[in-house]
Formats: structure tokens, C-alpha cells, sequence
């Protein structure tokens, strides 16, 4: 199965730019790999270069902000079978949109999320009730 996962507020706490806090992402994305899963990077990070930073006047940001996200992956040992896309789906169609099975996204209607202010101001994704539901699905 190809799983597009998000990452801030998914993967790490909301940060950005910064990497956020573990969340308990990290085993539980291991396993998928484990498990056949193919994970592709799904993110609103980016390496354009300057981009504005939000709710700053005049200040802009220079960074590396896609990579910083790859680069966790690869400190955590979890394989990416794409970044940003499906490699396979410019093969039959043309569309922007990732392909995948399942997304995994903190924004996403009906995701589990957490609510811990010693951790994060913002909710995220919380791994415990996530690896329950790849459980009961048989997908882990």
C-alpha cells in the first residue's frame, strides 16, 4: 500500500520552521515500512529559497525546509518511496495531486489527534490510536 504522510503536526509537533518534538511517529512508521508499505513525504514544506514568514512584517525566511524533513526520515532510518509525489503516477496521468492509498495527515477529517499544551500549542497526530487503527485494518 503507497501511504502519503504529512509532516508537521504529523510526523513532529507543529514548528515550521523548525522540526517540531517526537510525537511517537517513528515506530510506528517503521513498521509500515516493515510491513511492505511504501511512505511518500507529503508535506507544505518547500526549498525555494526566500519565502515570507507568516504573521512576521518584511521578514523573510531562507532554508532548506523540504530537506529538513527528508533529512529526519533518514536520521530515523525510515525509507521514502517518494517525496512530494507518487514516483509511478506521471506513467498515467498528469495530475498534481499524490497519489496513495492512505493519508496520513493532521489535518485530515476524522484523524486522531492529541492535545498536550506541555508538548504543543497546536493539536497533532497521536501515534497511539493511529497504530490501534493499522492494527484492527490488518495493515501492521
Amino acid at each position: 500500500m503507497v501511504i502519503a504522510v504529512d509532516f508537521d503536526g504529523t510526523c513532529v509537533t507543529h514548528e515550521y520552521p523548525n522540526i517540531g518534538k517526537d510525537i511517537g511517529a517513528v515506530p510506528i512508521l517503521k513498521k509500515l515500512v516493515e510491513n511492505g508499505h511504501h511512505l511518500i513525504l507529503w508535506t507544505m514544506r518547500c526549498d525555494f529559497g526566500k519565502l515570507p514568514i507568516i504573521g512576521a512584517e518584511n521578514e523573510i525566511e531562507d532554508g532548506d525546509f523540504l530537506q529538513q524533513a527528508v533529512n529526519w526520515f533518514k536520521e530515523n532510518d525510515i525509507e521514502l518511496y517518494g517525496i512530494q509525489e507518487n514516483p509511478t503516477q506521471k506513467q498515467w496521468t498528469n495530475s498534481k495531486k499524490c497519489y496513495a492509498q492512505m493519508y496520513i495527515d493532521d489535518a485530515a477529517l476524522g484523524c486522531p489527534l492529541k492535545y498536550d499544551k506541555s508538548i504543543s500549542n497546536r493539536p497533532f497526530v497521536d501515534w497511539i490510536e493511529i497504530e490501534e487503527l493499522l492494527y484492527e485494518k490488518g495493515i501492521i
